[in-house]
């Protein structure tokens, strides 16, 4: 979603670092490209100012402009100014001294709130929380029938009530159950508008005399630009906020409300949502968001993403087969199952210093397709077949290709790029990587 505020900043960077020594007018020009980076991608005004003045008190200072490398001290400056917009530090769940811990979701309709609880609920089960999810929004049984469902898939206890009750006796009722389940934490979907009402309001300042939550989140549709942050100043102002969920952080909209919304409502952003997938939220980083605006990746969320979804066992099970190149199809199925378990390969990408730029140039969904492609051609195989690919000959590749759905070519591509991958296994294993492909490595 940043992507536009990246490029451009990066662009305004690699120009002051082909200049050397910088003087005032450099910084001044730089900052005027930097400032219509930002408003063109829809952050607020008032933040801009502020940021940019910031940059530029700090960049006019000696360590800059005395530095052999005032482009590098820049950048340093612009991240740390992008971190104290967005947060400084991560913001955590509240949890109660009494139990269980109560999280009450509000938002328009439309931003995801129903979904968010149910990503917040496994979020924390995976934590070792034990949650139930109760169904407050009695003006919409589609968000009753939709939370149920979700609760199903992921085994966790939901609450609801007849389309019709009162919110406050479901929430009440509700804090009955938990009891009963030992829930640890109480998560609540509220009702919401298509805008922001009276009537809205007031029913959420009931629910929340009822329930006295812990945690009183909004959650905004990223998407919405300017609007989300309007909206987060108002639940602010009637509510109490104590926390933002930022939902559709995946999408393609310009994004200036990720970096506006925690600045202008004062309200610290505690979660993203960055798909549609029940497991796709995230705790919300500020200096990690800060580092992948600026293309240097976040190696620290892709080795929790790795470490989530890897089986140790199996690892090292893997990590045997390659140093002692019998790496086979079965194994590299597996593999693939794991990548698409961490999620889209642009995202991945994007996380590995350097690489930002080279997550852009990968057509929407096209690697999701490509991995399909591989895993139908690999399942259309044989068990001998996966064990030893040499045995594939005309015959069986064009059966393979019918049984897959592809063309003889696409199994001969496949299977030639194995064959390569176990080629460079088995030299790197010896310490025989030839001098080019170590290069890459350094």
């Amino acid at each position: 979603m940043l992507e536009v505020i990246s490029d451009k900043l990066n662009a305004v960077f690699r120009r002051l670092g082909s200049k050397g020594k910088l003087s005032e007018p450099d910084i001044d020009d730089a900052l005027r490209q930097v400032r219509l980076a930002l408003l063109e991608a829809d952050v607020n005004f008032k933040v801009v100012k502020s940021f940019t003045s910031r940059v530029r008190e700090r960049s006019l200072g000696a360590e800059v402009l005395d530095s052999l490398t005032p482009a590098q001290q820049i950048v340093k400056i612009v991240s740390d100014e992008l971190v104290t917009i967005l947060g400084r530090e991560q913001s955590h769940l509240e949890t109660s001294a009494r139990s269980p811990s109560i999280a009450m979701l509000v938002g328009l309709q439309g931003c995801g709130k129903t979904t968010t609880a149910a990503k917040l609920a496994l979020y924390l089960k995976r934590s070792g929380q034990r949650p139930l999810l109760v169904a407050a929004d009695s003006r919409r049984p589609a968000a009753v029938e939709q939370l149920v469902t979700l609760a199903a898939q992921l085994d966790i206890p939901v609450y609801s009530e007849t389309p019709g009750a009162a919110s406050r006796d479901i929430c009440a009722h509700a804090l009955v159950q938990a009891k009963k389940l030992a829930a640890t934490w109480v998560i609540v979907d509220t009702a919401g508008r298509l805008h922001i009402d009276e009537a809205m309001m007031e029913e959420l300042v009931r629910v929340k005399e009822q329930l006295k939550p812990d945690e009183m989140l909004l959650v905004v549709d990223a998407m919405t630009g300017q609007d989300a942050v309007r909206a987060a100043e108002e639940f602010n102002l009637r509510l109490g906020l104590t926390g933002l969920i930022l939902t559709k952080m995946d999408g393609d909209a310009r994004g200036g409300a990720a970096l506006s919304i925690r600045w202008v409502s004062g309200v610290p952003v505690k979660f993203i949502g960055i798909g549609e997938k029940v497991d796709a939220l995230e705790p919300f980083y500020p200096d990690r968001l800060a580092s992948r605006i600026l293309g240097m990746g976040d190696m620290l969320t892709f080795i929790e993403k790795a470490e989530r979804v890897v089986d140790g066992k199996r690892a090292k099970e893997l990590e045997k087969k390659v140093q002692s190149a019998s790496f086979d199809l079965d194994d590299f199925l597996s593999q693939l199952g794991q990548i698409k378990k961490m999620g889209s390969l642009a995202q991945l990408v994007e996380m590995v210093p350097g690489m930002s730029r080279l997550s852009r140039q990968l057509p929407d969904g096209t690697e999701e397709e490509q991995l399909k492609k591989v895993e139908a051609i690999i399942c259309s195989m044989t068990p001998g077949e996966r064990r030893n690919p040499a045995i594939i000959g005309g015959s069986r590749r064009r059966r393979i290709a019918r049984g897959s759905g592809v063309k003889p070519q696409d199994v001969n591509q496949l299977l030639n790029r194995f064959h390569q991958m176990k080629r460079l296994m088995k030299m790197g294993a010896g310490g025989k990587l030839p001098a080019d492909v170590k290069r890459m490595f350094r």
